[in-house]
């Protein structure tokens, strides 16, 4: 888009682009979504950034009424395969914090300076940045949704001091912390606040239409007993399920829910999935946070989808039928490489005799998934102990970060790895919206959104369902 199109798109509060840029105003210093309510300010007073970091650091401050912080992410990092998308991905699962820029050039096999510099020139922030915006809406969220002490949420957000949390947020927001705290928005409800103990309530943002029941459906037929569950009656859903995250551990819920009714003018105004997160460390919120956007599919761009296969009669009827339908990915990476070559019985074997039990289980929330290091000592000379030890070793590497096709060649040189099994985790587990199953006559013209029709033919019941 040019800058003429995006002004566009502003002047429309075209919720489509929230996300994909950002604009500022600089009469009043305040940058916004594309969909802010506001009155459309001038022409001429407007500047645009790719990122909200960017507008950051250019001196504006986040808008009070739009929260452009909370939009959902760019759908570009996931469909672009190539340094910076890779880069993207991995600062929003939290490296930066935990690796620093050092450790995010390692993996991406990169020197610190080139990430930096092609940061930089295509986004116009560079990687500390980018996780110090970051920081900043982790932040906001413990502020406005929990009873933890600030001092607390200081170093749970990923900042190194109590002083550079201060003034990251006055910079963002125009607030101290106990500000924003206060000014916690009612939306006409009961403040939703929580204590560690009762989790840490979330409103997990996705853009356009959003069928959920066919992403329920299936995180039902492949759930692990001890892992997973899913609980209530079709339509009011509730997914489980604990998971291994850097610092700690947590239980995660994600509620089912029906999506927004299309505006008068025939739009889907987009929404978001209700979720409540237990973590035994809060430093882990972020990852979390970005694992379960990553499983649910929810930084989709669904308007590109559909109109590309949209256009192909054989996939017009099923995506009129359930637009917007999503390809859910993975909360642990290694956890679905591992569950795909297995299969779900024996997936449930490997979780009662060597996954690790909870200190508290909850409910029938009992385990977490066996980690690579533990199955590859446990089952030497099998399939699943070779591909366990591969991913142990980093031989075999599904991060965020991963280069797509290096992970497809190393799962193919496994013993046990046919392509098919190949392709399933790579479109879960590397969250890649482009992959053709092997034998499959998939015509070109569905790409870049070959894993899109694949669910669409599946849900339909015209493929079986792997």
């Amino acid at each position: 888009m040019d800058e003429d199109s995006r002004y566009e798109a502003v002047r429309s509060r075209d919720a489509r682009f929230d996300g994909a840029f950002f604009f500022a105003v600089e009469t009043t210093g305040i940058y916004c979504r594309p969909s802010c309510p506001a009155v459309t300010p001038k022409r001429h007073n407007v500047r645009f950034f790719a990122t909200a970091a960017a507008a950051q650091g250019s001196g504006f401050r986040a808008c009070r009424r739009c929260r452009p912080d909370a939009v959902p992410g760019s759908a570009e990092w996931n469909t672009r395969a190539d340094v910076v998308a890779r880069a993207m991905r991995l600062i929003a699962d939290g490296v930066v914090d935990r690796e620093g820029v050092a450790g995010l050039a390692v993996r991406l096999g990169y020197s610190a300076r080139q990430v930096q510099r092609q940061l930089t020139a295509e986004l116009g922030a560079g990687p500390v940045a980018l996780a110090r915006a970051q920081r900043a809406h982790t932040a906001r969220i413990l502020l406005q949704t929990t009873d933890l002490p600030v001092t607390e949420i200081a170093f749970a957000a990923g900042f190194a001091s109590v002083r550079q949390f201060n003034d990251t947020i006055r910079a963002v927001y125009a607030a101290t912390p106990s500000a924003l705290r206060a000014a916690t928005p009612k939306n006409g409800t009961v403040r939703r606040t929580a204590t560690p103990s009762a989790g840490i309530p979330l409103r997990l943002a996705y853009r356009g239409p959003y069928p959920a029941g066919p992403v329920f459906d299936l995180l039902a037929r492949e759930a692990v007993p001890g892992v997973e569950e899913v609980s209530g009656p079709p339509g009011a859903r509730t997914y489980r399920r604990t998971l291994r995250l850097p610092y700690g551990t947590g239980i995660v819920a994600v509620e089912e829910k029906p999506g927004a009714p299309r505006t008068a003018s025939g739009a889907h105004p987009g929404g978001w999935l209700d979720a409540r997160l237990h973590l035994t460390d809060p430093r882990d919120l972020t990852t979390a946070v970005q694992r379960l956007r990553r499983l649910f599919d929810l930084d989709a761009d669904p308007y590109a989808v559909d109109e590309r296969l949209a256009a192909d009669p054989r996939l017009a009827p099923l995506v009129a039928a359930r637009p917007g339908l999503r390809s859910p990915g993975a909360a642990d990476p290694e956890e679905l490489a591992v569950r795909a070559l297995a299969g779900r019985p024996q997936a449930e074997r490997l979780v009662r005799r060597y996954g690790k039990a909870l200190d508290a289980p909850c409910g029938s929330l009992t385990h977490l998934f066996p980690e690579p290091a533990v199955l590859a000592a446990a089952e030497p000379g099998t399939a699943t102990g070779a591909l366990a030890a591969a991913l142990a070793d980093g031989a075999v590497r599904l991060d965020p970060g991963a280069d797509r096709d290096d992970a497809q060649a190393a799962l193919l040189a496994l013993p046990g790895m046919d392509a098919a099994t190949v392709a399933a985790v790579r479109t879960r587990a590397l969250a890649d919206p482009d992959v053709a199953p092997p034998g499959r006559d998939v015509p070109d013209s569905w790409r870049p959104w070959r894993s899109y029709a694949v669910q669409h033919l599946r849900t339909a019941g015209e493929w079986e369902t792997r």
